[in-house]
């Protein structure tokens, strides 16, 4: 009877280890719309669809750091909620911008979200244009050196500090989901959100992810402005083609405030492509600093930190375009 036993269960385990051994694998191309923007994630010979997991991922992030939900952590926060206590995710991007706020010399800034209000760009829809007096009041605010983090909490300097992440935020839930990927062991996968990419692996028979730097002189354009292929890279494209605002004057005012002036007028930058093999949140506040120096302090940075690559648009002394373009895939 014991030799039956033993015999019915050794056939139910090989059954289960043939069962198993079938499972079938298959690529996955997950897309939707999160943080204001559409996201596309392609993983491949995969054992299970991963949207539930992502989905999560994206709301914990939501409820941690947007601005547009006005029960977020952050919300409350610059609502002036001093009990809150952050989670990892706060925590990070924080600390991260920190860091990248000292590297560009304050060009990087997530505390000039009463400017990006004020013009328009952000939850609080203002309809007009922010006088030099506003502006100059607002300033107050600014500079993320008044703001820290201390033993979970936020302390400001001045209660009316609202901070923003937006300029790095969809750069660092793509590196959420790309540890998530690596976690389950996945070798091959394209992360893209909002234009913000991580890229690791390659495509079947090992050709490589390419996608498209976008034309800033013609964005509508389906051609693009340049083809790069990306293996185990991160890229962040920032440019100000699509975000503006033209007054009934015809004055241009772009979603990039320059945190030295409050100002939301371009510079001389089209668009800051920059490419990484650390996170993709890096990217995406480093092309954010560059537009907001311009051109001729962007490439001095940049030939002072080979850790990241580049692909500037600009318009030269003639108001011809121009490229100044380090990346080289490797």
């Amino acid at each position: 009877m014991k030799i039956i036993k033993k015999f019915v269960l050794i056939t139910f385990v090989l059954s289960l280890t043939f069962c198993n051994s079938e499972i079938e694998k298959k690529d996955y191309n997950l897309q939707g719309v999160v943080f204001g923007t559409t996201y596309s994630i392609t993983y491949l010979n995969s054992e299970k669809n991963f949207q539930q997991s992502l989905d999560s991922l994206f709301f914990e992030i939501n409820k941690s750091m947007s601005t547009y939900i006005p029960t977020s952590d952050i919300s409350k926060i610059n609502n002036g909620d001093t009990s809150i206590v952050v989670d990892q995710f706060f925590t990070e991007v924080f600390e991260k911008s920190k860091r990248i706020h000292q590297e560009t010399g304050g060009f990087f800034d997530p505390t000039v979200g009463n400017l990006v209000n004020a013009y328009g760009f952000g939850p609080k829809k203002e309809k007009s244009i922010p006088s030099d007096s506003i502006i100059k009041k607002l300033m107050k605010d600014v500079g993320f050196e008044k703001v820290s983090l201390i033993h979970g909490k936020i302390k400001k300097d001045h209660p009316t500090i609202y901070l923003d992440f937006n300029s790095i935020a969809k750069g660092y839930a793509i590196d959420v989901v790309a540890r998530f990927f690596d976690s389950k062991k996945i070798p091959n996968y394209l992360i893209e959100i909002g234009g913000e990419i991580t890229a690791k692996g390659s495509k079947p028979e090992n050709k490589p992810w390419i996608i498209k730097i976008v034309d800033p002189v013609n964005s509508a354009s389906k051609d693009g402005f340049k083809d790069v292929e990306l293996k185990n890279v991160s890229m962040a494209t920032s440019g100000n083609y699509r975000k503006f605002r033209i007054t009934d004057d015809g004055e241009k005012y772009v979603h990039t405030i320059n945190p030295k002036t409050g100002l939301a007028k371009e510079s001389n930058l089209l668009s800051a492509s920059v490419f990484t093999k650390t996170d993709c949140a890096d990217a995406d506040a480093y092309a954010t600093a560059f537009m907001a120096m311009g051109f001729q302090k962007a490439k001095k940075f940049i030939e002072n930190n080979n850790n990241i690559q580049v692909i500037l648009i600009y318009l030269d002394e003639n108001n011809k375009m121009q490229v100044y373009d380090t990346f080289l895939p490797k």
